[in-house]
C-alpha cells in the first residue's frame, strides 16, 4: 500500500473510530440487560474475554462492512434475524443474499441450497466445515421441478463478480447457546448470514501467554458450541495492537501475524499487525479471493488439515476459480 493511500485510510479510520467509540460505550449496559434476561431463562451466563478494543471494529467499518454492537442489537436498534440464541446463521440475510446473487434461480432452488448448508451430516466439526468449504467455493447442488422435469443446478453462496451483491457484517460480541453452555465470542464476522471468521480478543498480563490463552478459548468454542465452527473460513486472536490468524487445524504455534495488505513483500509503514490483519484478509475482495485460493485441506492417512496459505498474493494474480452463474 503506498504512502498516500495508507494516510487516506488512517484519516478516514479516526473519524470512524470516534463514532464506534460513542456505539461503543453502550455496550456494557447492554451485556448487563441480556445477562438479566439470561437470568430470568435461567441460562448460563456467557463467557468471554475482555471487550475487544473499538479501534478493531474501526477497520471493519472502514473497509466497507456493517458493524454492530451488543446494544445495536440487544435494545432493539437492529434485527439481525435470530429467533434464538441457539441459531448461529442468520437466515433471512441468507435468504436475501442468494436470491440477489441467483436472480434467476426459484425460491426452490434458494430453500433447497438453504437447507443444505444450514444441515448438518456428520457428528465430526472438520468432516462439516470442509462440506461446506465446498459449497462455499463450488456452489450448492440443487434440483428442482420446472415445467413438470426435474432441473439439476447450483445455488452461489457468493458473488465474486459483484461485491455489492453480498452481505457484509461484523457483530460483537455474538451470544450462542449451544445445550448447556452459552459463550460470547467477540466478533463473528458474517458473509450474506453465514459466520465465516471468528475475532477472540486477549487480555493479559502475562505476555508469552497471550496467544496460547486465546488458542485455548478457540478450542472451548469448538468443544462447546460446535455448530459456529461449521462454517468458519478464519480464526483471529487479537491482544491491543497485535493479532494472529490461524484455522480450525492450526495449533496455537502457528497462529502467525498477516504480513501484507494488498500482496506487497513489505508491511505498511505505520501500520499495526492488527490493522494489516484485518484489511489484508477481510477486504472484500481479498478476503474472497482468499476463500477460494488460499484455504486448503490436507489429508495425510486417516487425518484432515486445514491450512491457509500466506505467500503474498495481488487481486490479479490468480486466475479466476467461476463459480455457477445465477
Amino acid at each position: 500500500m503506498n504512502p498516500a493511500q495508507l494516510k487516506k485510510t488512517t484519516v478516514k479510520a479516526s473519524g470512524v473510530r470516534n463514532k464506534i467509540r460513542r456505539r461503543f460505550d453502550l455496550t456494557q449496559s447492554a451485556i448487563s440487560l441480556l445477562k438479566s434476561q439470561l437470568h430470568k431463562r435461567r441460562e448460563a451466563i456467557p463467557t468471554a474475554g475482555k471487550a475487544i478494543a473499538p479501534y478493531a471494529l474501526t477497520w471493519f467499518e472502514v473497509i466497507g462492512y456493517t458493524v454492530l454492537l451488543e446494544s445495536d442489537i440487544a435494545l432493539g436498534k437492529h434485527q439481525i434475524g435470530r429467533s434464538s440464541y441457539s441459531e448461529v446463521v442468520l437466515y433471512q440475510r441468507l435468504h436475501n443474499a442468494l436470491q440477489k446473487i441467483n436472480p434467476k434461480k426459484p425460491d426452490e432452488a434458494i430453500a433447497a441450497a438453504i437447507y443444505q448448508v444450514t444441515s448438518t451430516e456428520s457428528s465430526d466439526l472438520l468432516e462439516n466445515n470442509r462440506r461446506f468449504h465446498k459449497f462455499l467455493t463450488n456452489g450448492v447442488e440443487v434440483e428442482y421441478l420446472y415445467n413438470e422435469e426435474i432441473v439439476h443446478d447450483f445455488v452461489c453462496l457468493i458473488d465474486t463478480s459483484n461485491l455489492l451483491n453480498n452481505d457484509w457484517l461484523a457483530i460483537h460480541p455474538l451470544t450462542i447457546v449451544e445445550g448447556s453452555y452459552t459463550h460470547c465470542p467477540d466478533v463473528v464476522v458474517f458473509i450474506n448470514g453465514l459466520p465465516l471468521a471468528v475475532i477472540v480478543s486477549i487480555q493479559l498480563s502475562d505476555e508469552q501467554a497471550i496467544f496460547k490463552e486465546g488458542y485455548q478459548r478457540i478450542q472451548t468454542y469448538c468443544q462447546q458450541i460446535p455448530k459456529l465452527f461449521d462454517y468458519n473460513t478464519f480464526l483471529v486472536i487479537t491482544y491491543g495492537n497485535r493479532a494472529r490468524v490461524g484455522t480450525l487445524t492450526s495449533d496455537w504455534q502457528e497462529f502467525l501475524p498477516w504480513r501484507t495488505i494488498d500482496g506487497e513483500d513489505f508491511p505498511a509503514k505505520g501500520a499495526t499487525e492488527l490493522e494489516v490483519l484485518i484489511q489484508g484478509i477481510f477486504d472484500k475482495r481479498r478476503f474472497l479471493e482468499q476463500v477460494l485460493h488460499l484455504i486448503v485441506f490436507e489429508e495425510n492417512g486417516s487425518s484432515i488439515s486445514k491450512k491457509l496459505l500466506r505467500r503474498p498474493f495481488c487481486t490479479t494474480q490468480y486466475p479466476k476459480k467461476s463459480l455457477p452463474q445465477g
